[in-house]
């Protein structure tokens, strides 16, 4: 064994935990998020998320039933607002942190191998992206990195019962998000290809199989006895996003993790694939590729793949750490750290004034999502206070998409406006307004849109949304419309108004 190799001693064992410097990326981390968690506001997906918590079911047509539940629970303790919820975020992204750092550990980095795994982690866009706002992505990245570490655990040690384990993160990760199911096949594929297959060769791969089937098993029930409303969801990303995810997955990747960290996340993957010491880490990354092949095929969004990436990253922080042994490189490597997490904080995080953020919100669309939901719901109330007094009883709220009627849901009791109604994702289960609504309709739709003449009589526009920043999101300019009523009873509308994308 070489002197460079500070990560393993004589006898095997791996290096000590870097606890105080890790523990210090995970504070810093932790107090900068919750610093700017009360910035801007909601993100559409926050305030969808709110009212489907007030709608508890095993599943929903656009995802599993967890995300919701720990919403529910977190505001019912802190409060509904974006601080109070975002407390959730914070300690999963922080958590991430912790994981990835262990990973490098697992993978032979020392302490300082495991310091910069760390603060990889915590400045890369994504990680902060999704660390900043409650998003099924944020415990989905959380259940990933898990999951990897308990694989690799289980390579390097042989130890089978930790397919118990794994089986508990991924039926856990199921009730999150489905896309787990893509890691899984990625590893499982390149673990037949690469071995090392003797932990295959035991009943604990069956245990941990029924640990998972036993945990995922309610959420996917609920799909299949309700027609798989999730693949018509998938298939519509693909349909109107496929093209441009197919295209932008390089670039985005680059983006996401952030460019400065591309040497070291390719020098995690070569040092996996090539070192003789790590021969049975090998199929973690030749799983990268295949998961990569797999969202390009499927035209999913370029971030699926970030979690793995992750991995990869570790990985790649012996090798760094082993080349700053010279003064002037130690500081190469802190100015390229520092510099790209501050690149990564403006793309991700709410530091720029709104009216700023046509930059950074041309590469993380998700920062505008997040501004101008009170003033939506204040140009509704406006239009709503307009219909007569007599009428309003009998009349509906309905909006295009679920951000919208979230906005409504949340901000609209300070106006007294009713709860919305939408056609978009879940909420059409929740719905449809009982037939003696037959009064005015108040709508809300998409810029460029026209209410259909099918659905609705007497349409004029009456107003539309502006954020008041010039913020260019999806609902600046959106109209807002007041028709008389409409063309047939709400319960004859209703199947054709719903719509999964």
């Amino acid at each position: 064994m070489s002197a460079a190799r500070s990560d393993v001693s004589v006898t095997g064992r791996r290096a000590a935990f870097a606890t105080a410097p890790v523990v210090a990326v995970m504070v810093g981390l932790a107090g900068l998020l919750t610093g700017l968690s009360q910035r801007y506001g909601f993100h559409r997906d926050e305030l969808y998320f709110m009212v489907a918590g007030d709608h508890p079911a095993w599943g929903y047509v656009d995802q599993p039933p967890l995300t919701p539940l720990i919403v529910r629970t977190v505001t019912a303790v802190f409060g509904d607002t974006p601080a109070g919820l975002r407390i959730i975020s914070t300690l999963a992204c922080v958590a991430t942190v912790l994981v990835v750092a262990l990973v490098a550990g697992e993978l032979g980095g020392g302490r300082r191998a495991q310091m910069i795994a760390a603060f990889c982690a915590a400045g890369s866009a994504f990680v902060l992206a999704v660390g900043h706002m409650v998003s099924t992505a944020t415990f989905d990245m959380l259940a990933w990195v898990v999951i990897a570490w308990l694989a690799l655990r289980l390579l390097r040690t042989g130890d089978g019962r930790l397919w118990i384990a794994i089986g508990v993160a991924v039926g856990l990760a199921v009730q999150n998000k489905y896309l787990v199911g893509l890691l899984v096949v990625a590893l499982l594929a390149a673990l037949l290809a690469v071995g090392p297959r003797e932990v295959l060769r035991s009943r604990w791969p069956a245990v941990g199989v029924v640990v998972a089937a036993v945990l995922a098993g309610p959420s996917l029930w609920w799909q299949a006895t309700h027609g798989w409303p999730q693949l018509t969801v998938a298939g519509g990303i693909s349909a109107d996003d496929g093209l441009e995810n197919r295209l932008l997955f390089v670039p985005m990747q680059i983006a996401y993790l952030s460019p400065l960290f591309v040497p070291v996340w390719i020098a995690g993957f070569l040092r996996l694939w090539r070192d003789p010491e790590l021969r049975w880490a090998r199929a973690v990354a030749l799983a990268y590729p295949v998961l990569c092949a797999l969202v390009l095929l499927t035209g999913g969004k370029p971030y699926y793949a970030l979690p793995l990436l992750l991995v990869l990253t570790a990985a790649g922080c012996e090798p760094v750490s082993r080349w700053m042994r010279e003064r002037w490189r130690i500081w190469v490597v802190v100015v390229a750290g520092v510099v790209a997490a501050a690149i990564s904080a403006v793309i991700a995080l709410p530091l720029l004034p709104p009216s700023a953020l046509s930059v950074p919100n041309a590469i993380n669309s998700e920062q505008g999502e997040q501004v101008g939901w009170p003033e939506l719901t204040a140009a509704v109330a406006a239009q709503w206070s307009a219909i007569p007094a007599e009428q309003r009883a009998r009349a509906v709220i309905f909006t295009a998409n679920y951000g919208e009627a979230g906005a409504i849901a949340r901000y609209g009791p300070e106006y007294g406006l009713p709860m919305p109604y939408s056609g978009h994702m879940s909420h059409a289960d929740w719905g449809p307004p009982p037939d003696s609504a037959d009064g005015p309709v108040l709508l809300v739709y998409g810029e460029g849109d026209q209410p259909s003449e099918r659905f609705f009589t007497g349409c004029r526009q009456v107003g539309h949304v502006d954020n008041g920043q010039g913020v260019d999101n999806e609902e600046q300019n959106a109209p807002i419309a007041l028709c008389s009523g409409t063309a047939r009873p709400w319960s004859a509308l209703w199947p054709s108004l719903r719509h999964f994308y």
